[in-house]
């Protein structure tokens, strides 16, 4: 018996579907098309397809940690001392370093005992000490620090990269953020505001599903990527009178992608098949797909996948680290990425990714150096700590200076704007020249501001 018609090929479904029927010839031109492997027409009009650079870049991708809270720099990247009564029990209530610190053995950065994993790993880290907030409330230091305005709602970092640059991977976002739960400033941080939708912040959230719906409904790919195909063929019909409706064209670029995310996507996410080695530099338990030891893993496989930015989030808007009445609160959640992050750096550099790949840590500001509270610290914008590795940034060094008591800069200055300049440029990008045209005026990520940092470069 023959048993052909019982599985037909695509081909001659879509002909049975459309054969009896009223619908539009260029439909069915369209999708046989298509079938037959003909895409140069959606693959010239992508908008998230690899673009050029200004110049030769020195970075490929950029993975940003970002913490949450506010991390006090006087207790972890740029130490102070607490002697001479700097223990908190005098008038000024002044407050060194609450955790005992010491040097890198190699390049003498000096770094404290809450992160002594990242310690070892300062020669090829450049720390910042010199950072200036862009603002001293949550919400807004965050969301400047992800977006250039604490203020007035603007794109992504992450957003304006996806823009400027688009990915390397079409089955997977250009931008994906990986975050528990949401920061201050929530959404905001990585949305793409009056950039086009599809430029917005993927979030995948730690668990044994990072993304909702990756299961497809059928296990047969031929049915889906024809319900798909006549989808796709009804909506470009539709956008075609529609062609300045920006936010249609995303959703149906983010269908487009949704798809493929359905085989790129679990393979990304699933870490089973590391080996013990690598789990072991992690410190990452088989089967944990909740900690910030998972996150750093995964953004390994995705930075591997071709995905341009990465960013990881360890907290949300509470608990975190703003330790306003004890400094022993950021203990625990600096073991919980110490280890992680200096093992990223390091199995990076031995897959020979590191050159390529901008790392980022930052937090919204610091904390003041008198204590407050029973032995914790305030809201500190006027000086902080943030550190960049890799992605052609000269390691083992420390730019710009704070007094002896970790309260105000005292050399090189460092402006939100001027390390998004940066950032930008170690991707082969002119900072004035990412803009893009709305309400009337052109804007870009660092506004009319904005200095590289040469310094730090190697």
């Amino acid at each position: 018996m023959d048993l052909a018609h019982l599985h037909p090929t695509r081909r001659s479904m879509i002909r049975s579907m459309m054969g009896g029927s009223m619908l539009l010839p260029g439909i069915l031109s369209e999708l046989l098309a298509v079938d037959s492997g003909s895409t140069a027409s959606r693959s010239s009009a992508d908008p998230l397809a690899a673009k050029p650079t200004h110049f030769a870049p020195k970075a490929r991708r950029v993975i940003f940690l970002f913490a949450t809270g506010g991390v006090s720099h006087i207790d972890s990247f740029d130490p102070k001392s607490s002697k001479n009564g700097r223990d908190g029990s005098g008038k000024d209530k002044l407050m060194g370093s609450v955790f005992p610190y010491s040097a890198n053995k190699r390049c003498g950065t000096v770094v404290s005992d809450l992160f002594p994993h990242l310690r070892e790993s300062m020669d090829d880290i450049c720390i910042i000490r010199s950072m200036k907030s862009a603002h001293f409330d949550h919400t807004e230091a965050a969301v400047g620090m992800h977006t250039g305005s604490p203020t007035f709602a603007r794109p992504s970092m992450g957003s304006w990269l996806s823009y400027g640059l688009g990915t390397f991977n079409q089955d997977l976002p250009s931008f994906i953020v990986i975050a528990p739960h949401l920061p201050y400033g929530g959404t905001q941080v990585y949305a793409s505001d009056f950039l086009p939708a599809y430029h917005q912040g993927t979030r995948v959230i730690p668990g044994e599903q990072p993304i909702e719906n990756l299961v497809p409904r059928t296990r047969q790919r031929e049915i889906q990527e024809l319900e798909l195909g006549l989808t796709d063929a009804f909506n470009r019909v539709h956008l075609k009178q529609r062609s300045d409706d920006s936010v249609l064209a995303a959703r149906i670029k983010s269908l487009e992608t949704a798809f493929q995310m359905q085989t790129a996507g679990p393979e990304a996410f699933d870490v089973a098949k590391e080996d013990d080695r690598t789990h072991k530099l992690y410190g990452l338990n088989r089967g944990d797909t909740k900690s910030f030891a998972w996150q750093c893993m995964v953004a390994r496989r995705l930075a591997e996948r071709g995905v341009r930015f990465i960013e990881l989030i360890d907290t949300g808007s509470r608990p975190n680290w703003d330790s306003h009445g004890e400094m022993q609160e950021h203990l625990p959640l600096a073991r919980a990425v110490d280890q992680p992050i200096a093992a990223l750096i390091r199995d990076l550099k031995e897959r020979g990714m590191l050159d390529e790949t901008l790392i980022v840590w930052a937090t919204e500001f610091g904390r003041t150096p008198a204590k407050e509270g029973k032995n914790g610290r305030g809201h500190h914008g006027d000086c902080f700590s943030v550190w960049l590795a890799g992605g052609g940034i000269k390691g083992g060094t420390v730019y710009g200076e704070t007094d002896d008591i970790g309260r105000s800069i005292v050399k090189d200055k460092v402006e939100v704007h001027d390390l998004h300049a940066t950032i930008l440029h170690q991707l082969g990008i002119d900072h004035t020249k990412l803009t893009y045209r709305h309400a009337g005026r052109d804007f870009r990520l660092t506004d009319v501001h904005g200095h590289v940092i040469h310094d730090i470069l190697a």
